[in-house]
């Protein structure tokens, strides 16, 4: 990722991304080439950069400002596992899209389609690393589950496309508009795959990655009391005289960013980062490394390595960052949730906007408990498997208006 990064940006075919992703023509799953930097190109420029995520501000404020109002009349209990990556995918959708896709009908068909997709990715193919055991996909169903998935995503894909199309006012207002926009101006042809793969990546990487990092972030902060407590105060001695907090208020709170990066370090929304491989044969740290060998890289060893983070690497402590320069971005490769180099992912800055700006709005107006009696020290933790790991049971807490 960094002194021979050039040599090991290239993705593997791996059969299950590549029939979701039209053939690898996404930006995640493309291999390393004057393709995938176009495409990728596209995705920073006009959806992810610093300048369009500022331009964002309005939809980010609106929906998180609609999370809370949602949590404060739940009559008992909140979901907020659900409600997450609801306010997550009404963002992207409305950045990306133009509307959301939420609530009833074919927002329902639309959720659970994003959801199936994203564990189908983590799904382990034997026939990706035993080949004459492919077979064993078409008898186990793996193989149905990939062809209908990948059907249902893209005539939700193509429906979203006409519509803009017919709407073809010439004026780019989303990022499907920019996308057929760049497709119009492009000198070499632009397949309507190529938009669908690229729209695919912003909700696969914009909603889950993004509401699991906020989601493990909220349920550390349950679990250790005192560090809430702490939180708590920074952000409600800055919103004490506001209704509510907005992101002008953020950068005015440091145990706020520190949080949200610890909740990272502990859960990387990816633990196992996209596989690399090598385009020619090389050696590392003295070992020998085949050109096409399948390279893993361990976010979640890394980032909770004693050797770089002390005794205490697993436990939950915002305070490790308030002093250090450590920095998510992938410039000190002892941090990577979002990975590093050439392939780290590009929407740290969305995802960051997001998160740091709906957990100051929650610990703002909200304390939080569990239901049933249940100790928060008592608050379980277990993962579930997958690409992008999400808690094993959802997180339902009892949020009580701060006094």
């Amino acid at each position: 990722m960094k002194t021979q990064d050039s040599l090991f940006s290239n993705r593997p075919k791996l059969s299950i991304a590549d029939r979701l992703t039209y053939g690898s023509h996404d930006v995640g799953f493309a291999p390393y080439g004057d393709y995938w930097r176009r495409v990728r190109s596209v995705c920073v420029l006009q959806l992810l950069s610093n300048k369009r995520v500022q331009s964002y501000r309005r939809v980010r404020e609106e929906e998180t400002s609609l999370l809370i109002r949602k949590i404060a009349s739940s009559p008992n209990l909140a979901n907020l596992s659900e409600a997450f990556q609801k306010m997550t995918n009404d963002v992207v959708c409305r950045i990306a899209l133009g509307k959301k896709y939420s609530g009833g009908g074919e927002g329902m068909v639309f959720g659970e389609i994003v959801d199936a997709l994203i564990e189908l990715l983590g799904t382990f193919s034997v026939g990706d690393y035993v080949p004459w055991l492919g077979w064993i996909n078409r008898i186990n169903g793996l193989d149905a589950r990939v062809a209908n998935v990948a059907k249902m995503y893209d005539e939700f894909l193509q429906r979203v496309i006409e519509e803009h199309r017919e709407k073809g006012d010439g004026s780019a207002v989303d990022f499907v508009d920019v996308l057929l926009q760049f497709q119009r101006e492009s000198e070499e042809k632009v397949e309507d795959y190529t938009i669908k793969a690229v729209i695919e990546d912003m909700f696969n990487a914009g909603t889950h990655s993004t509401s699991t990092a906020l989601e493990w972030t909220i349920a550390e902060l349950i679990k250790n009391p005192r560090t809430m407590k702490t939180l708590q105060t920074e952000v409600r001695e800055i919103g004490k005289s506001k209704d509510e907090i907005n992101e002008d208020d953020i950068e005015k709170m440091p145990y706020l960013k520190a949080a949200i990066k610890e909740g990272l370090r502990l859960h990387a929304p990816t633990p196992l980062l996209l596989p690399r491989e090598p385009t020619r044969d090389t050696k590392v740290l003295g070992y020998d490394v085949a050109r096409g060998t399948q390279v893993m890289i361990n976010a979640w060893a890394i980032n909770k390595d004693p050797a770089s983070w002390g005794e205490d690497a697993e436990e939950f402590r915002p305070e490790r960052f308030l002093d250090s320069s450590v920095d998510l971005r992938g410039k000190h490769l002892q941090f990577i949730p979002f990975g590093a180099g050439r392939r780290g992912c590009p929407g740290i800055t969305f995802t960051l906007a997001v998160n740091e700006l709906a957990l100051a709005k929650l610990v703002h107006k909200f304390d939080f408990g569990l239901p049933g009696g249940v100790r928060v020290e008592d608050l379980d933790m277990t993962e579930a498997s997958g690409v992008s790991v999400r808690r094993k049971s959802p997180l339902v807490v009892v949020a009580t208006p701060a006094a």
